[in-house]
C-alpha cells in the first residue's frame, strides 16, 4: 500500500505498471521490436551513405524504409508510453493532493484518455477505408507513389488504427484497475 508520499503504481525500476495488466507486460516485451527498427533505421542509412558517396550507386528503397520503420516506432511509442504510465500529465495540482485522491484522479484520466483513443481510432478507420479499400470494395493498400511505389503508407494507417485501438483497450483496464485499487 502506497503512502502518501509516492505516487501509486509507479515503480522505481521502470518497466510497466501493475495497472496495465497482462496487456501492459505484453506491449512492454513487444516494444522491443520497434526499438530494433530504430536500429535498423540507422544501419539502413548508414548503408545508404556509404552506397551513395563511396560507390555512387543510392538505392531507391533505404528513404522510404527508414521513414516508415521511425514511423511505426513513434506511433507504438504511444501506446509504450501508456502502459508505462509515462504519458505527459500536468503534475501541478495532482502531485499535491493525497494518493486517494490521485487515485481518482488516475481513474479519471484513463476514462478520458480510452475515450480520446477510441475516437482517434474511429478517424484512423475512416482513413483505412480509402487507404486499404478501394471503391468497389476490394482490398489493395495504398502506394506512396514513388519510383519504388511501396505500400508503406496504407500499411501506416492500419498499424495506426490497430495501435489506438489497443490503446484504448489499454486506458479501459487502466482505469478499471485503478478504481479496484489492484497494485
Amino acid at each position: 500500500m502506497a503512502d502518501d508520499n509516492t505516487v501509486p503504481g509507479i515503480e522505481d525500476a521502470g518497466g510497466t505498471i501493475p495497472e496495465a495488466g497482462l496487456l501492459g507486460r505484453i506491449v512492454d516485451r513487444v516494444g522491443l521490436v520497434f526499438a530494433a527498427g530504430i536500429v535498423v533505421s540507422m544501419l539502413i542509412l548508414i548503408n545508404e551513405v556509404v552506397l551513395r558517396y563511396v560507390f555512387n550507386a543510392p538505392t531507391i528503397w533505404a528513404h522510404e524504409t527508414t521513414i516508415f520503420l521511425c514511423g511505426i516506432a513513434f506511433i507504438y511509442g504511444g501506446l509504450y508510453c501508456s502502459a508505462q504510465d509515462k504519458h505527459i500529465r500536468v503534475v501541478l495540482i495532482y502531485d499535491a493532493v493525497p494518493a486517494r485522491i490521485r487515485r481518482i484522479f488516475d481513474i479519471v484520466i484513463s476514462i478520458i484518455c480510452a475515450a480520446a483513443s477510441a475516437m482517434f481510432a474511429w478517424a484512423a478507420w475512416i482513413m483505412v477505408q480509402r487507404a486499404a479499400f478501394r471503391p468497389d470494395g476490394s482490398f489493395r493498400l495504398e502506394r506512396s507513389g514513388s519510383a519504388w511505389d511501396p505500400v508503406y503508407p496504407g500499411l501506416l494507417k492500419v498499424f495506426m488504427l490497430v495501435v489506438l485501438t489497443v490503446m484504448a483497450v489499454q486506458f479501459i483496464v487502466l482505469a478499471i484497475n485503478y478504481a479496484r485499487g489492484k497494485r
